[in-house]
């Protein structure tokens, strides 16, 4: 019988095999240093019009309601970071929607995962995690050592920053556990002194101010006193994250599906203004741009100061 090390062991090589920048363990328990923080977040409507987010707050805490027996929570990182640009004075999406849709390629790894997991360790139960449950992955990412929660809220790491998306296998098999790392953002604000909106305190986040909860999260109109404050993003906002100075360290991804799509870096100002339906079809197939849709895109757009 393998010793929980190797069994730990296992899941680590293959998921660095698949692509993925780091892996973490911890074991599946009640999170109950999150529970106090998150039920003020949410009786603060710092979550603004998520309304999913007051909903199952015991599964959100317990991983163990998500999958019965549930013993371990695989933490896993897959970086997307680019160094490549959009046209300059044009519109700005996230770098992490430059490609296809990450829910597609992570959870296709996630399976593939899984899959030589069953081959190699044998008969286990487990549920795979990319945004599709209430998983608090950023909590469970710092329970594995993967890194810490940043003052912008994001989990930074000092070797590669934070421009990496975050994914759980929730499983029934006892495993060797990580540990926690220490926070290393010191005295620095950069993050909350460069956010257009003050949406950022330390540690703590107003998302119902967040430029990517008004760009994407928000299905009514965007606020007015927002006016003049977008910083020109229609989809997403990376700023806390481009001035952090750990993300000096970030590389480019190896991903080939996250590669900009075909024509998106080089629209121009005027193109997006003149952006039709059909060309957003084109350009955002599969991409995670489609959330918004193309009406909640044109409607980002027109509230841009041009």
């Amino acid at each position: 019988m393998l010793s929980l090390s190797e069994r730990a062991a296992i899941i680590k090589t293959t998921a660095k095999e698949l692509g993925f920048l780091s892996c973490g363990i911890s074991k599946a328990e009640f999170l109950d240093d999150e529970a106090p923080r998150m039920e003020q977040w949410i009786k603060d409507s710092k979550h603004g019009k998520m309304a999913y987010m007051e909903n199952h707050f015991d599964k959100r805490l317990d991983p163990r309601l998500l999958l019965p027996g549930a013993k371990s929570v695989v933490s896993l990182l897959l970086n997307y970071y680019t160094e490549k640009h959009q046209a300059q004075a044009a519109p700005k999406i996230s770098k992490y929607a430059y490609g296809t849709d990450y829910h597609f390629v992570i959870k296709d790894k996630l399976k593939q995962l899984f899959q030589t997991l069953q081959e190699k360790i044998g008969e286990i139960n487990g549920r795979v995690f990319v945004d599709s449950a209430p998983v608090m992955e950023k909590a469970w990412a710092v329970r594995s050592g993967l890194g810490w929660m940043g003052k912008n809220t994001n989990l930074i790491t000092q070797k590669v920053g934070s421009f990496f998306f975050i994914a759980e296998l929730i499983l029934d098999l006892d495993l060797e556990y990580d540990h926690p790392v220490t926070d290393h953002c010191g005295t620095c604000t950069a993050c909350i002194d460069a956010c257009p909106t003050e949406a950022l305190t330390p540690y703590d986040i107003d998302a119902s101010k967040c430029i990517s909860y008004l760009t994407i999260e928000l299905k009514e109109q965007i606020p007015i006193e927002f006016q003049n404050k977008m910083d020109d993003w229609v989809f997403g906002c990376d700023v806390c994250q481009d001035v952090c100075p750990w993300n000096r360290f970030s590389k480019s991804h190896n991903e080939p599906l996250f590669d900009p799509k075909p024509g998106l870096l080089d629209l121009s100002k005027k193109d997006w203004e003149e952006l039709t339906e059909a060309t957003f079809e084109t350009i955002f197939k599969n991409s995670s741009v489609k959330r918004t849709r193309y009406e909640g895109l044109k409607r980002n757009l027109s509230f841009l100061n041009f």
